[in-house]
C-alpha cells in the first residue's frame, strides 16, 4: 500500500463542501491541481452520528459563529449517498483517488459494496468505537487509523479488535479474543502489512505546542507499524516536518477559501498553500536520501578541488629527509592525503622537488 520512498498525501476536504456537490467538484480539481494523491471526503448519515443532546465543540461553535446542536450542524454538511459515485466518477477523470470516512456502519457498507472503496479510514473519534471498528477490518481491506485524543493503551486495544476481524471474521468477537488475536504472530503480521497509524492533535486549529510530532516515535517504537501525520495545524510547517520525519501519509485539511461558513475552514489550507505543502513534501523526500554517508554523486568533481595535499613549500633535493619545515599542505587535492603527513616526514625524498610541486 505504502511506498516507504514517497510520501503519500491525503487532501482532507471533510465537510468543507458544505454538502454542496458542486463545491465538493471544485474541491477535487484544487486537490488534483496540487498534486495530491488522495481527496478524501467524510459520509455519515447525521442521525447515526450525533444525538440530538450533543453539543457542538467550541471550536465548531467558534468557527461557524452559530450555536446549535452536532445534529443541527451535521445535517446541513451531509453528502447525499447518491451523490458519492459522481464524486468518484469525477475523482477518475480528474486522475486522482477518491477515498471517504465512514462514520456509521451503514456508510461503511456503502462505500465498501456499493462504491468499492479498497482502502479505509478510521478517523479519531472513532478509536474507541469498537463495533465500528471490527466492521471495518471485517472488510479484510487496508486501514488507516488516526489516533487523535487516545493513549497507547487505547490505540492497542483498537488494533487488537482490528486484528481479530482480520483473523476471526466469522467468531464471536469479546475482549479476550481481542487480545489473543493482537499478540498471535499472524494477528501482529497482518498488522503490519495492512495498518498504518497517524499521529494527530484534535484541535482546530491544533496549537504548535501540543503537536509533539516526537509521538509518531514513540507510537512507531511501541507498534512496530508503519506511521503517519494527519495535520490540524494552521501552516505547512508541521506537516512538512512531518514528512522529514519519514511519515509516510500525510492528511492535511483543505478548502477553497478560509472565510467560507462551516466548523474546518478556519483550519484548513488554500488551494496555493496545498500546493506549496505538497511540494515542500516531495522536496524533503528527495533530501531525506537512504542515510549512507558517503560523497554523493554531485560531490565527487569537487573533491580534488575542495582537499589539499601534501606539497614541497621549497625547493627539495633528492635525498634530503621530509620535514615539517620542508612540507606544506595547499589545493588540489590529487596529490598524497595530508593524513599521511606524519608518515612522510623523516622520510628521505626520491627525487628532486620544486616549490609547490605536489609529492
Amino acid at each position: 500500500m505504502l511506498n516507504p520512498n514517497r510520501v503519500l498525501i491525503i487532501a482532507e476536504a471533510g465537510v468543507n463542501h458544505n454538502g454542496d456537490i458542486n463545491l465538493a467538484k471544485k474541491l477535487i480539481d484544487a486537490a488534483a491541481e496540487a498534486g495530491a494523491d488522495i481527496v478524501k471526503f467524510q459520509t455519515f448519515r447525521a442521525n447515526k452520528l450525533a444525538a440530538s443532546s450533543a453539543e457542538q465543540a467550541k471550536y465548531q461553535a467558534a468557527n461557524t459563529g452559530v450555536t446549535e446542536s452536532q445534529l443541527e450542524m451535521l445535517k446541513r454538511l451531509e453528502l447525499k449517498y447518491e451523490d458519492h459515485q459522481e464524486l468518484v466518477n469525477y475523482c477518475n477523470s480528474k486522475d486522482i483517488t477518491f477515498l471517504s470516512t465512514a462514520f456509521d456502519s451503514d456508510s461503511l457498507r456503502f462505500l465498501t459494496e456499493e462504491l468499492g472503496q479498497k482502502l479505509l479510514k478510521v478517523p479519531s473519534g472513532e478509536l474507541t468505537n469498537a463495533p465500528l471498528i471490527l466492521a471495518h477490518a471485517l472488510t479484510g481491506l487496508n486501514i488507516i487509523l488516526s489516533t487523535g485524543m487516545a493513549t497507547l493503551a487505547e490505540i492497542e486495544t483498537a488494533l487488537g479488535v482490528i486484528a481479530f476481524g482480520y483473523l476471526n471474521p466469522n467468531e464471536e468477537p469479546s475482549e479476550e479474543k481481542f487480545i489473543q488475536a493482537y499478540f498471535s504472530s499472524k494477528g501482529q503480521r497482518l498488522l503490519r502489512e495492512k495498518v498504518t497509524i497517524l499521529h494527530c492533535t484534535t484541535e482546530y486549529p491544533a496549537p504548535y505546542g501540543d503537536i509533539n510530532l516526537n509521538a509518531m516515535d514513540t507510537i512507531k517504537n511501541a507498534f512496530k507499524l508503519n506511521v503517519g501525520y494527519s495535520d490540524h495545524s494552521q501552516g505547512i510547517v508541521v506537516p512538512v516536518a512531518a514528512a522529514a520525519k519519514r511519515a509516510l501519509i500525510i492528511e492535511k485539511h483543505f478548502t477553497l477559501d478560509k472565510t467560507m461558513e462551516g466548523p474546518d475552514h478556519k483550519a484548513s489550507l488554500e488551494p496555493h498553500e496545498l500546493k506549496d505543502m505538497i511540494a515542500a513534501i516531495r522536496i524533503v523526500e528527495q533530501i531525506s536520501g537512504d542515510g549512507v554517508k558517503g560523497p554523493r554523486p554531485s560531490e565527487v568533481k569537487n573533491i580534488d578541488i575542495a582537499r589539499k595535499s601534501i606539497v614541497a613549500s621549497k625547493n627539495i633535493r633528492k635525498g634530503e629527509l621530509f620535514s615539517a619545515e620542508n612540507l606544506t599542505i595547499k589545493r588540489p587535492g590529487n596529490g598524497m592525503n595530508p593524513m599521511h603527513f606524519w608518515d612522510l616526514v623523516g622520510t628521505t625524498a626520491e627525487r628532486n622537488y620544486n616549490e609547490d610541486e605536489l609529492i
